[in-house]
């Protein structure tokens, strides 16, 4: 099958889709709300501790409840997609050899790009421990970051484009680019509040750093810093 055919594929089956179909309509809703929820929630609880409060102030439980409930989400989120697409029109024309592996390349490079940035970051690094006080010491630079520089978000939407096209399912390649805006949207949000972090971090550092030269000086010389009263 040639480029050609493909492209007639997409102009004779483009708009085989139900947007009517109150499947569809929830999906959108989860596929909204996952990326939502997690950039107040994560907010809030840099704010107010909340969570943190919740696990008797241990951080790191807290995140890991935070990731438990995120992940559930996704997963919530993926079973409404495969459930939506399920019941929408098929288009046949996308059987064919060359879409199909297009197909498995996507889902493969997607699982691919997500799967490592999770190994390399952890839990806490995957799921937003940078606001439960939980920081890395420097920026991860290996793959797959070396080769993309939101890979978990990107390869999430190549997995839905996969199963998407692997479905037969124009709605899915419409829901899946929807996938891609909303994660769009997120990192407008997201990326910079995370930056912020760590800047005030290395700005707290700096200045703990400062405050504690003249006290080494001063234990160095034997005298003492404060006043005599």
């Amino acid at each position: 099958m040639g480029i050609m055919s493909i492209r007639q594929c997409y102009n004779d089956e483009r708009l085989s889709v139900d947007w009517s179909d109150y499947r569809i309509i929830i999906c959108v809703a989860c596929i909204i709300f996952n990326p939502t929820f997690w950039n107040i929630v994560a907010r809030k609880e840099y704010r107010s501790k909340f969570i943190t409060r919740m696990f008797n102030g241990n951080g790191l439980y807290g995140c890991y409840a935070l990731a438990a409930t995120i992940f559930i989400l996704g997963l919530v989120r993926d079973a409404v997609f495969k459930w939506a697409i399920d019941g929408q029109p098929k288009a046949q024309c996308m059987e064919e050899p060359l879409i199909q592996a297009m197909a498995y390349i996507l889902f493969g490079v997607g699982n691919i790009l997500v799967l490592s940035s999770m190994y390399v970051l952890g839990v806490t690094g995957t799921y937003l421990g940078d606001y439960f006080g939980i920081l890395m010491e420097e920026r991860v630079t290996s793959f797959p970051f070396s080769v993309n520089e939101n890979p978990m978000y990107n390869g999430t939407v190549l997995i839905f484009l996969g199963t998407a096209m692997w479905s037969l399912s124009p709605a899915g390649i419409y829901l899946s680019l929807i996938v891609h805006f909303v994660y769009r949207i997120a990192l407008k949000f997201e990326g910079p509040f995370t930056t912020q972090i760590y800047i005030k971090r290395d700005s707290d550092r700096a200045a703990a750093s400062k405050t504690s030269v003249p006290t080494r000086a001063a234990k160095k010389s034997g005298r003492n810093t404060k006043k005599d009263l």
